[in-house]
């Protein structure tokens, strides 16, 4: 299947086009950089040196269908995690789910970044107990827009742990091949578990835990389906059921991501937008239904501030 690709021109002082990339497999991808065919068409370890990107003059976007463990140093370009900047300044590790949106904002002659990159697919981890553990970790979510810093000691236990899945993906696949690699990907994602919890503050694990509580709260509000006959949850609801009050969780918010209770949620009913978009074929009235708007007018409206597209522009970018 080739690389759905497309572009959009923003208007503004000066035109600006962005290129956006849907991927659907580690394959597809590989042909994007112009690597050669992967060894395993579920699972790949890309050294970002060995990358052979064409230097682009516009935006680029890309939703990928399949997990990403990178390790990224000497970044040079700007990049945007779903709807937010994505912070390299004291971090070199990220993670990404699959079909959530990467944007390098910023064109370069050259990308200069090097270190190692992980590339899963789903269908890798089925019938293991890490398909299901995978979604647990927190890190995998657009909250984590800073990349992870790790000590001397912490990179070389990272690096050692894909050297390994990188050494193993070139041996004949079979059955203990790939319950070795599953269990480097799981020793891989309890360190990096570690390396978390180990570099929070008392006064930063105590805001981590409260926002915690705030993404299963309204994970649990946009996942059960009851959108259409609650409606949309209120600042005041979310507050209540965190035992805080509004204005303090604004604040919080305010300080650790830049933006109110209120355009959070937006946000992330932006984002569960733009899955069901781009991966159902559900009517945009259908999903503003879905997602508790009053009407069809006002979610397209609030799509269209939030990501200069209109629910149908942003749909047929994808075919």
């Amino acid at each position: 299947m080739p690389v759905k690709m497309y572009y959009l021109a923003i208007n503004n002082e000066m035109t600006i086009s962005t290129k956006k990339i849907f991927i659907d497999t580690i394959t597809e991808y590989h042909q994007l950089a112009n690597l050669s065919k992967p060894k395993h068409q579920l699972l790949s370890v890309i050294k970002f040196e060995d990358l052979n990107w064409k230097p682009e003059e516009q935006t680029i976007s890309m939703v990928r269908n399949f997990y990403i463990v990178a390790l990224k140093k000497n970044i040079n370009t700007n990049f945007k995690y779903g709807q937010h900047g994505m912070d390299f300044e004291k971090g070199i590790m990220h993670f990404m789910s699959p079909k959530q949106v990467l944007t390098i904002e910023s064109p370069v002659d050259e990308i200069t970044n090097y270190g190692w990159q992980l590339l899963i697919h789903p269908d890798f981890l089925l019938n293991t107990t890490l398909s299901k553990k995978i979604k647990q970790y927190e890190y995998f979510n657009y909250r984590f827009n800073q990349a992870l810093p790790l000590s001397i000691e912490e990179e070389e236990t990272v690096v050692h742990i894909i050297n390994n899945i990188y050494l193993e993906q070139d041996k004949t696949a079979d059955h203990n091949s790939h319950e070795i690699i599953i269990a480097q990907i799981e020793l891989l994602l309890a360190y990096t578990e570690r390396f978390y919890k180990g570099r929070d503050s008392k006064e930063i694990k105590n805001e981590s835990a409260l926002l915690d509580r705030l993404e299963l709260l309204i994970d649990e509000c946009l996942s059960n389906n009851s959108l259409s006959m609650a409606g949309i949850p209120s600042v005041e609801y979310i507050s209540d059921q965190l035992h805080i009050s509004a204005n303090y969780l604004s604040r919080l918010l305010q300080k650790i991501t830049g933006r109110s209770t209120k355009h959070y949620l937006q946000d992330k009913l932006i984002e569960l937008a733009q899955e069901k978009l781009s991966a159902t074929e559900l009517s945009v009235s259908e999903i503003a239904y879905e997602l508790g708007f009053n009407s069809s007018q006002s979610f397209s409206r609030l799509f269209k501030m939030k990501t200069n597209q209109t629910p149908t522009e942003f749909r047929q970018s994808f075919l």
